[in-house]
C-alpha cells in the first residue's frame, strides 16, 4: 500500500523534474553564458536578465511543488509552458541548413533538444490532467496491459479493480 501511495508517485515525479533544479543551478553558476543564450533569441536584448531570473524561479519552485504535491497541477502547467517557450525560442532547428549533413549537425542537436522539451511537456501534462496511477501490483502482474487513455476524470476504476478487468482486456 505504501508503495502505491507514496514511493511510486514520488519516484515518478522526481524522475520527471530532476533536471530543472540542476538547470537553474547551471544558470546561476554560469550566469554570463546563460545571459548569452537568453539574448540569442528573437526577444529584445534587455529582456535576458529578467527572463533568466524568472526561469530560475520556475525551475526551482515548480519541481518542488510537483514532487511534494503542493499546487502540483499549476506548477506542472507552468513548467510545461516553460518547456514549450524554451523549445520554440532556443531550439529553432529549422533555422539551420545542416540538418541532413553527415557528422555533427547544429540543426539535429537542436531538433533533439526541441523534441525532448515536448516529451517533458507530455509528462508534465499527465501531472495536470491524469486522474489516478495504476497500482504497482497490477502493473507487475499485467505489464503488457494497456491503460484506458480516454477515461474522463473521476470515472476510472477504483484501485481495487484493475483497469483491464473493467475495460474487458
Amino acid at each position: 500500500m505504501w508503495l502505491n501511495l507514496y514511493l511510486v508517485p514520488i519516484v515518478i515525479r522526481v524522475c520527471l523534474v530532476v533536471l530543472f533544479p540542476f538547470s537553474a543551478l547551471d544558470k546561476i553558476v554560469f550566469w554570463k553564458d546563460a545571459i548569452g543564450q537568453a539574448d540569442s533569441s528573437l526577444l529584445p536584448r534587455w529582456s535576458g536578465p529578467p527572463l533568466l531570473v524568472a526561469a530560475i524561479v520556475v525551475e526551482v519552485l515548480a519541481p518542488f511543488c510537483i514532487v511534494f504535491g503542493w499546487h502540483d497541477r499549476i506548477a506542472a502547467l507552468a513548467l510545461a509552458l516553460f518547456c514549450v517557450v524554451t523549445a520554440m525560442l532556443y531550439h529553432p532547428f529549422w533555422k539551420f541548413a545542416d540538418f541532413w549533413k553527415s557528422g555533427n549537425s547544429v540543426a539535429r542537436s537542436h531538433f533533439w533538444d526541441f523534441l525532448k522539451n515536448f516529451g517533458l511537456v507530455g509528462g508534465l501534462l499527465l501531472i495536470v490532467f491524469a486522474t489516478q496511477l495504476a497500482p504497482a501490483g497490477v502493473v507487475a502482474r499485467r505489464p503488457g496491459s494497456s491503460t484506458a487513455v480516454y477515461t474522463p476524470a473521476g470515472t476510472a476504476a477504483p484501485a481495487s479493480v484493475p483497469g483491464w478487468i473493467q475495460h474487458g482486456r
